[in-house]
């Protein structure tokens, strides 16, 4: 208990002081799509409803517990595609509570058949909650016998916070190639509490994402492989933090399985995190597991991930990609993986 009381003063001067904030990840990232980027918004053309589960360090006192659910559309009137994410974040058992609701909308350009571009704006309300009375502060402790004494420390005039934010993303799509950028935190809006005396400034993140997709196996006529695989690399960078995920998903006919590597840019691996997915036309489930490979292997026990995915549209989907019947008109979707 003691080790994370002192986890909480930690993460507490972080907000107090002139900290850098930083962003929620996923590893099943494209599961999180409108999360990821806002330009992948209606991309398959389907509608879609969405739902996910993170729980990070969940054998400890206060894990990191991340709650997603998301609908995203196509539109032919608007030549593109709308979304709506609601994210609810509880850091160390709900000591900090962060709830983010965006809306986005993605406009659709067609070069020719095989290559187009996605651009996409997201517009985030942010409602950030402290709970003050499940705070210790280090002259609360006594070496001996624990928390025994009261605080000194000043209580925020407000313990909630509330900000707008906003993201610009881009998504190119070239026959089995894809290749995404992101914008976030536009405006790096201040996350702090006590706002008269500190700044918590939450800086703009960057993100590049691609990937390819390889049919493999046969293809005859009209006939197409139902293996393939799908490389696929990860970079953020906000503020001095960089971080790149890089591994390959493995798909045949109704199943995915997926390997990833995460690590800084001085090769300084974080986790191995492995996957295992099932998809049909209208359903897609996903589990992941994060295994700890660096130095917090033996203070954190990794993080679980689960992802649950419902086409509303009539689609049919294959290695070679997603294709949406509407008005019998066959549109096919972008090729990026699904989880």
């Amino acid at each position: 208990m003691i080790k994370w009381r002192i986890v909480h003063i930690i993460f507490w001067l972080m907000l107090a002081l002139s900290a850098k904030a930083q962003d929620i990840e996923f590893s099943q990232f494209y599961a999180n799509r409108l999360y990821l980027n806002p330009a992948l918004a209606g991309s398959e053309f389907a509608p879609i409803a969405s739902i996910s589960y993170r729980n990070q360090w969940p054998q400890n006192n206060n894990p990191f517990v991340t709650y997603t659910i998301s609908f995203d559309q196509y539109s032919d009137i608007i030549n593109g595609g709308i979304g709506l994410l609601v994210v609810q974040d509880n850091q160390g058992d709900g000591t900090i509570k962060t709830t983010m609701v965006s809306g986005m909308y993605s406009y659709s350009l067609n070069i020719d058949r095989n290559f187009s571009i996605n651009a996409g704006l997201k517009a985030t309300y942010v409602q950030k909650k402290l709970d003050w009375e499940t705070l210790v502060f280090s002259d609360m402790i006594d070496p001996l016998y624990g928390v025994i004494y009261p605080g000194r420390e000043v209580r925020p005039a407000s313990l909630s916070h509330s900000y707008f934010d906003f993201s610009f993303g881009l998504v190119a799509n070239y026959k089995n190639f894809y290749f995404g950028a992101v914008a976030d935190h536009m405006s790096e809006p201040d996350e702090a509490f006590h706002k008269d005396q500190y700044t918590a400034i939450l800086p703009r993140k960057y993100t590049i994402h691609a990937g390819s997709l390889i049919p493999i196996g046969y293809s005859r006529g009209l006939m197409k492989s139902d293996n393939a695989l799908s490389p696929n690399i990860l970079y953020q960078k906000q503020q001095d933090f960089e971080q790149i995920n890089y591994g390959l998903y493995f798909s045949r006919i109704n199943w995915v399985v997926g390997a990833w590597f995460r690590q800084n840019l001085s090769f300084d691996l974080d986790a191995f995190i492995i996957l295992i997915g099932y998809q049909t036309d209208r359903v897609r489930i996903g589990y992941s597991y994060d295994y700890v490979v660096s130095k917090l292997v033996k203070t954190n026990s990794g993080a679980h991930e689960i992802s649950l995915t419902y086409l509303l549209g009539k689609t049919r989907t294959s290695c070679s990609g997603s294709h949406y019947f509407k008005k019998k008109r066959r549109i096919r979707a972008i090729k990026c993986p699904k989880f």
